[in-house]
């Protein structure tokens, strides 16, 4: 039986956030979102965003990187597209509307990619790092700053009496840290790096999957 995903109700949702996004995340996802770019741009200039949103990472990127941008909500996009023209980020080469799970771009064609806060609300997240794999360079790295569920002991929880809060602000905690490492280990060309605690004191995570070298 094939899974029907809901993208439309997704793309109603993003459009209700997109005028109000930036003010509510933007103090709040800076040190993860700082750390995810400087990471992705060590790998290479060609880095592809994946979930750029209202492009709040996209400032944060050097200016010798050639940046795409995708993202599911048009109306998320409208506001990168303001940042890059108001901000002269001519880094940034483009900003399309695409899913995550259908990439339009061809085999190994980013050094990089970045999953900024978006990996626990991909309906179909393996299916949607498999094209990231795809898509991404040998000796690349797929770099995802999430809110990820603690697997065992007292933070997993913790975070389990405080799940009804965190959903409503769009965070889950089903969404394991094991979830990501399962997934590379089961491509011998993938390998897990790490994953690191990151502002504020450790509640999101930075996780680093490099696409070994033939």
């Amino acid at each position: 039986m094939s899974v029907q995903y809901d993208l439309e109700g997704q793309k109603r949702a993003y459009a209700k956030w997109a005028p109000i996004y930036d003010s509510v995340y933007v103090k709040l996802l800076a040190d993860a979102q700082k750390k995810a770019a400087a990471a992705a741009s060590r790998c290479g200039p060609d880095i592809l965003e994946v979930g750029v949103g209202t492009g709040l990472v996209l400032p944060y990127y050097p200016a010798g990187s050639r940046v795409t941008g995708i993202d599911l909500s048009f109306d998320m996009l409208l506001k990168a597209v303001e940042k890059k023209t108001s901000r002269n980020l001519r880094h940034v080469r483009g900003l399309a509307a695409m899913d995550a799970c259908a990439l339009g771009f061809p085999d190994q064609s980013f050094d990089a990619i970045t999953v900024p806060f978006v990996i626990t609300l991909v309906p179909d997240p393996e299916g949607a790092l498999d094209e990231m794999r795809r898509v991404l360079r040998p000796g690349g790295e797929i770099v995802i700053a999430s809110k990820l569920g603690a697997n065992d002991g007292a933070t997993a929880q913790i975070e389990a009496a405080l799940a009804p809060l965190m959903k409503k602000v769009g965070w889950s905690i089903a969404f394991k840290s094991s979830r990501l490492s399962n997934w590379a280990a089961g491509h011998p060309d993938m390998e897990m790096l790490d994953i690191t605690p990151v502002f504020p004191a450790g509640f999101f995570k930075l996780a680093r999957i490099r696409k070994r070298q033939a």
